[in-house]
């Protein structure tokens, strides 16, 4: 995986002069950050509040290093190209818990070797964009991740994270480590992390987990705190208070300032993308001891979050109005994928991030970002859903989109219909896809900025193509994501290009030039000056910050071979509409793309119409939509050959020697049958809940049948509290049946009855409660009781009442709410429900709370 060699040969000509110009700033004139008496930090010689927004990123240390070595990336080539598109999507702050196992020593030594200085690198790269730091010294980490670790020199090596929060000898260590890594020079500034103007903050490690007596905890961290202080600097130092959060006022009786907090709504590893409406998840963010935070005086600062395992961008900013309204100032996303390595994805497969692999979710940072400079600390916006629209914000779950709509910026993570309020002054627009100022047909991110009146700077990036889950085992030798360079249409409805302008290219080896007519031109990716008839523009115009006039970072084309991306329907019903869609991407020309369907004797060779870039479709002719199994396959010819799908293989089924039996398979059943919402053999894999050993999926006696088996003890000692500190009996677990209902849907709404296939296991009956959860957040739902043999328990949809509705996944930290609550007064309806939840706890006797509870679901289903 390269990077174009011109896009370099762009960033040294255009923006080492950038960067050299800020390079002699060792002094910030807003001056060092204090806390005031309220918990707010700000900026000494200002006094105004410190904001700030931007993202993890680990290019210097551990997987993405090596990496970049396995692959003959440059790695400093590969910062400043990262570093450009970080000021490109508005980023102010960065973040890092440093691999202390990799430049240090047992004793705490700080070692001058190649992660340093790469470190020390990234950070004036950042500091000539204006980017300010939050720098965690002490990870405690292997270097690993998801390799095996290495023998690595570090204190954290020798002793581990537990044995590093008593050990006397690992704690002289750290105070050892802490006060040389304050104290190194980064030769490239030639300031002192101590004094580097940069530096908002230090943290002093990264998720400690301590035990023990209050009092040692204290004593901990006053001596990390007291190396850090001995080499004079005066930083605020900040410790993370959201783990072991009962030591949340031993925490403040230290000599800290502030406490950082994480934030995984979603959880972590799912090993697959997450479905469904996850803004109830992101409602609120909760803290339950923000009473001592306050009496302290303290500052909050997030310094890690994301929803993991989610590959959508409408939750973003979501999350970022939660962070506003509980007071936080500062927030880095976890984590930014370094560009060499965002085609496998293989840093944290959990997470993806990358504004060249994921430009819809790059673009809703961005929005996050003006979110975190523009709305106020401890604003109130209600609950969901009434807090998708705030000030110049709003969010829509259904079309995957968030707006930042100012009257003078317009930011868009998606295709939409959103009237700028006001066109005349719009001075900076970044998008995705179509909107009433850009249509654009491509699938990369683009950005306009006014220069002046009639003159823009526009920035196109190239088209990304996901062909593989982000979410599962990744591999260097695994393609997640490509990207392609294409020659693709624009149209602009801005006021200043009414009649005809030109677009010239103006990167590095960007010759391209076009003549626009009637707003609308050609464009390939690069950067562009757009000028109107008659407009002149001189270099001594520009003064957009941190971003250089002729500067384009992209990678190149990694098309290699042909790719269908393909989802097929599960289950349709008899004579109904069937639409098959597929997208396709190839490093040939495609001639034709066809689907060879099958049901029974009936047999069809359909073409698919390119009705979108990547995209071809065609609807599924009638004779072949009868009750059966449709079977077909994909084949895409292209200049060079064919190929067929799902196999994979070269070739055509039309061929003598085509021996490829994999195939595409739709049911399609009578409209009377039932609809099933879950069914063992088929969806365990997918259903969310905690992870309990033994609770998984097992045959049954019956062929093709499965059951899924929950058990569960000890609800008593769970140590789970609601948002009033109440305990919580409860072990829920859910499936989301979206796409699995989605060709019944014209049925839905004849079905009447819920009907459960379903066991207890302990030898015993067995309170359950089965909900079906609409797709706002509101569950409605039953307590059945079930006996010890497999049968049907029939709920009628009518006795649905609502039912408390838990977030799930199970978020980090642990602390924050176990239910849901939403502002949802109206009644249940069916054909809004995504998702069904089941819950042991509910209907049980206080008694009953210690005994061992266990069930067996085979199925269910709507009739």
């Amino acid at each position: 995986m390269k990077i174009k060699s011109k896009t370099y040969l762009i960033f040294f000509f255009t923006a080492i002069g950038l960067l050299s110009n800020l390079s002699g700033q060792e002094s910030d004139p807003k001056g060092n950050v204090y806390v005031d008496n309220n918990g707010r930090m700000r900026w000494e010689n200002t006094h105004k509040e410190v904001k700030g927004f931007g993202v993890n990123y680990s290019a210097p240390f551990a997987h993405a290093y090596r990496s970049a070595e396995k692959l003959g990336i440059n790695i400093k080539e590969a910062i400043d190209n990262d570093v450009y598109h970080f000021s490109r999507l508005g980023f102010d702050l960065y973040r890092i818990h440093v691999w202390d196992t990799e430049i240090s020593d047992e004793e705490g030594n700080l070692l001058e070797n190649e992660h340093l200085e790469n470190l020390d690198y990234l950070l004036k790269q950042l500091k000539g964009r204006g980017i300010n730091f939050i720098i965690t010294p002490i990870a405690y980490w292997g270097n690993g991740w998801p390799e095996p670790d290495e023998d690595t020199p570090g204190f954290s090596n020798k002793y581990g994270k537990a044995n590093s929060l008593t050990d006397s000898g690992a704690i002289k260590a750290q105070e050892n480590y802490l006060r040389q890594f304050l104290n190194h020079v980064n030769p490239y500034t030639g300031v002192a992390y101590k004094n580097e103007p940069n530096i908002i903050a230090f943290e002093v490690s990264n998720e400690p987990h301590h035990g023990g007596a209050p009092g040692e905890v204290t004593e901990f961290i006053n001596k990390m705190v007291k190396s850090m202080r001995s080499t004079d600097t005066e930083k605020p130092i900040f410790y993370n208070i959201s783990h072991s959060t009962h030591l949340v006022e031993a925490y403040f009786d230290a000599d800290i300032q502030g406490g950082t907090f994480q934030w995984y709504p979603t959880g972590l590893v799912f090993g697959q993308e997450l479905k469904g409406n996850l803004l109830p998840n992101v409602n609120h963010y909760n803290i339950p001891f923000d009473k001592v935070i306050k009496e302290n005086n303290a500052a909050k600062i997030v310094y890690e979050f994301d929803a993991a395992d989610v590959n959508k961008s409408y939750i973003y900013p979501a999350m970022a109005r939660s962070f506003r309204e509980t007071g936080i100032q500062l927030a880095t996303h976890f984590a930014y994928d370094p560009t060499f390595l965002a085609y496998a994805n293989t840093e944290y497969n959990t997470h993806y991030m990358n504004l060249a692999y994921t430009p819809k979710k790059a673009l809703a940072l961005k929005i996050a970002s003006k979110i975190f400079h523009t709305v106020p600390l401890n604003s109130n916006f209600g609950i969901y859903p009434e807090n998708l629209k705030f000030d110049d914000f709003s969010i829509d779950y259904e079309r995957d989109l968030a707006v930042y709509n100012s009257g003078k910026k317009f930011i868009y993570t998606n295709h939409n219909q959103v009237e700028p309020k006001n066109l005349g002054n719009l001075t900076h627009l970044s998008g995705y896809g179509n909107s009433l100022v850009v249509e654009y047909e491509g699938t990369g991110a683009y950005f306009l900025d006014k220069i002046k009146q009639g003159i823009w700077r526009l920035e196109v990036m190239p088209d990304a193509f996901n062909i593989a889950d982000p979410f599962g085992d990744n591999s260097l030798n695994k393609i997640i994501s490509v990207i392609d360079w294409k020659t693709r249409k624009m149209t602009l409805n801005l006021p200043d290009f009414e009649r005809k302008f030109s677009v010239i290219g103006i990167n590095q080896e960007n010759n391209f030039k076009d003549e626009a007519e009637a707003g609308s031109f050609s464009i390939r990716p690069g950067t562009y000056l757009l000028s109107a008839k008659g407009k002149n523009f001189s270099e001594e115009d520009y003064n957009l910050a941190n971003v250089g006039l002729k500067e384009f970072i992209a990678p190149e084309s990694t098309v290699d071979r042909t790719y269908v991306v393909h989802d097929p329907v599960q289950e349709i019903s008899e004579n109904s509409f069937l639409n098959i869609s597929a997208k396709v991407i190839s490093n040939f020309d495609i001639e034709k793309v066809h689907a060879l369907l099958r049901n029974g004797n009936e047999s069809v060779n359909l073409q698919l119409n390119h009705k979108a870039p990547y995209e071809y479709s065609a609807a599924v002719p009638d004779e072949l939509l009868n009750h059966g199994f449709l079977e077909y396959r994909i084949v895409v010819t292209t200049k060079k050959d064919s190929f067929t799908y799902p196999a994979d293989v070269k070739g055509n089924p039309s061929d003598w020697d085509f021996h490829a039996d994999a195939s595409y398979k739709v049911r399609i059943v009578e409209n009377s049958k039932p609809i099933y919402v879950f069914n063992a053999s088929e969806d365990s894999r997918e259903v969310i809940g905690q992870w309990v050993p033994g609770n998984g999926v097992v045959p049954t006696d019956k062929p093709g049948e499965a059951e899924y088996k929950v058990q569960v003890s000890n609800l008593g000692k769970r140590k789970i509290k609601d948002i009033n500190g109440k305990p919580v009996y409860d072990y829920s677990f859910r499936y989301n049946f979206q796409e699995r209902i989605q060709g019944r849907l014209k049925e839905l709404q004849e079905k009447q009855v819920l009907i459960l296939k379903a066991r207890s296991l302990k030898g015993k009956s067995e309170k359950l409660q089965v909900a079906l959860l609409m797709d706002n957040g509101a569950a409605f739902g039953k307590v059945i009781e079930l006996n010890t043999k497999i049968q049907e328990y029939r709920i009628p949809l009518g006795d649905l009442k609502a039912v408390r509705t838990v977030t799930m996944p199970r978020p980090y930290p642990s602390f924050l709410p176990y239910y849901f609550s939403h502002s949802y007064k109206g009644t249940f309806r069916l054909e809004n429900t995504e998702s069904i939840q089941f819950s042991i706890g509910p209907g049980l006797k206080e008694e009953k709370l210690e005994e061992e509870h266990g069930i067996g679901i085979i199925s269910v289903r709507l009739e």
